[in-house]
């Protein structure tokens, strides 16, 4: 691309990532400003409160928000980790082995796009029989099967991206399937598990039928059901209300800013590094 052609589509680049900005932070700039209202101001259409409440922050902080969002950082770590454990072998036996021929990839990704509603009953079921039901365990075990099409579906294109040659010469050294899975494709592809993870993650801090119906207690539920419960009273307190959305929206940006070199890295160079 020539200098010429950089200036001319440097504004337009510009304009670009601060109509982005704007659309990303406006809304949360507006969330937070909610969140120091009082109960009468938040229907009064003020974009901003003359005597803030601060008040609002510490009352959630002494509900069971902090604790719920506990509960979904750990579910949805603890979920992505099993997914990626299970996902690189299934994947990677896909691509090297052609694994169920060229429909099982097809046919894994096929119950994920169901609506998550007619998976609840059997579920349900399931993890009663086993003794995990209304327990944060075993909801990080459904987030961890939930996403393995997920992250299947994603690893696929890194593991094709690796050369062949790499493996063949771990055999030729005398390393087992196993041995050259873990020690030399995993290390391979190490910024794509990341970025996936990370993706995976968030969907399983951001899920909430399955959060609803399988974790009935407050030590198990997760933060979008606590968020939920806000709603208890006739008038809800919409300051509360943002107050609490605006703690739980921290986790995810701050994890975004801090493992934005990982995730950026691993979804455009990945495997071929």
């Amino acid at each position: 691309m020539t200098d010429r052609r950089r200036t001319r589509l440097r504004p337009v680049a510009s304009s670009v990532l601060f109509v982005a900005l704007a659309v990303t932070l406006v809304p949360l700039a507006y969330l937070f400003s909610v969140s120091l209202m009082g109960r009468d101001e938040t229907v009064s259409g003020v974009l901003w409160s003359a005597d803030p409440h601060w008040s609002n922050w510490g009352e959630v902080m002494a509900t069971d928000i902090p604790r719920s969002i506990l509960n979904s950082l750990a579910a949805a770590v603890g979920g992505a980790a099993v997914s990626l454990v299970i996902a690189v072998p299934g994947a990677w036996a896909i691509v090297r082995h052609n694994a169920g021929g060229r429909t099982l990839a097809a046919t894994l990704m096929s119950p994920w796009l169901l609506p998550p509603i007619v998976a609840v009953v059997p579920l349900l079921t399931l993890l009663r029989s086993v003794g995990l039901n209304n327990t944060l365990l075993g909801l990080t075990l459904v987030y961890a099967l939930v996403n393995v099409p997920v992250a299947v579906w994603l690893l696929e294109g890194f593991i094709r991206r690796l050369p062949v040659e790499i493996e063949e010469a771990a055999r030729i050294d005398g390393a087992g399937t196993l041995r050259m899975l873990w020690s030399v494709v995993v290390p391979l592809l190490l910024p794509s598990l990341v970025a996936i993870g990370i993706i995976v993650a968030i969907l399983n801090y951001n899920e909430f039928l399955l959060a609803t119906f399988l974790t009935q207690s407050v030590d198990s539920q997760t933060f979008p059901v606590a968020l939920s419960l806000f709603y208890g009273d006739r008038t809800p307190h919409f300051g509360k209300i943002a107050a609490a959305s605006f703690i739980g929206v921290i986790p995810v940006f701050a994890a975004a800013v801090f493992f934005q070199r990982w995730l950026v890295g691993g979804l455009t160079a990945g495997a071929v590094r």
